[in-house]
């Protein structure tokens, strides 16, 4: 028989695939009142079940409007346990700050919703900006969150330009080096990442953030990491 902390968790990913923010908003709230971790339900409910998402969004089980409104109860409730994390003084920002974001015109965001979820989980200080994020909103987010890394995803073909464009906009004022750059996403490549310049190129989300974790404790060699792929 499924203890009571197993139905919760059952039924938040049921109302998570749904895209239903009010029953998982309670439901979190409810799993905590049962005694149950917020690092543990973000690394045991929200990833996995996020991931699988993305995934049906790729093989067409899902379209967008199910995608975007699964991601949506994904950062309500997410919000929710990195509040009591903090309360709790459980460090959420001792690594680094990542400064987040889906590049501009695209509007995919599940993927870059379990990289942010994983970072802030590992200790990192995430700034994440959502989808369509134009080039100057990630250099006014870098220089007021005083970012460490800045992170990039495109899913679509159509948009990987921005990424480009992006680190175009911070040599053009003087301020790449300033930065580290890291892209992923659907659409983006170890080649892509190396030919736009960026610091490292990760094509899954546990792997971006063992790449943060690794610009931030050793100097980037030259070009884009590709041990991950």
């Amino acid at each position: 028989m499924a203890s009571v902390n197993d139905e919760i968790r059952n039924a938040l990913r049921e109302a998570l695939i749904n895209g239903d923010i009010d029953t998982s908003v309670n439901l979190t709230r409810k799993a905590l009142e049962q005694g149950e971790l917020p690092l543990d339900l973000i690394q045991q409910v929200i990833v996995p079940t996020l991931t699988k998402i993305g995934q049906d969004f790729q093989d067409f089980v899902i379209f967008l409007p199910e995608l975007m409104a699964s991601g949506d109860a994904a950062v309500k409730i997410t919000g929710i346990l990195e509040e009591v994390m903090v309360s709790s003084g459980q460090s959420v920002s001792s690594l680094g700050t990542v400064v987040i974001g889906t590049v501009e015109h695209d509007v995919h965001d599940i993927g870059k919703n379990i990289v942010s979820t994983l970072l802030r989980s590992q200790g990192f200080k995430v700034i994440d900006l959502g989808r369509e994020v134009a080039p100057s909103a990630f250099l006014d987010a870098a220089q007021r969150e005083k970012a460490d890394i800045i992170a990039m995803s495109s899913l679509m073909t159509t948009t990987r330009p921005s990424t480009r464009s992006t680190i175009n906009l911070f040599t053009e004022v003087n301020m790449r080096e300033q930065y580290k750059f890291i892209v992923g996403g659907g659409c983006i490549t170890q080649d892509w990442a190396n030919e736009i310049g960026a610091d490292g190129y990760a094509p899954d989300a546990a792997s971006a953030v063992e790449l943060c974790k690794s610009i931030l404790v050793k100097p980037t060699v030259s070009g884009a990491h590709s041990v991950y792929r």
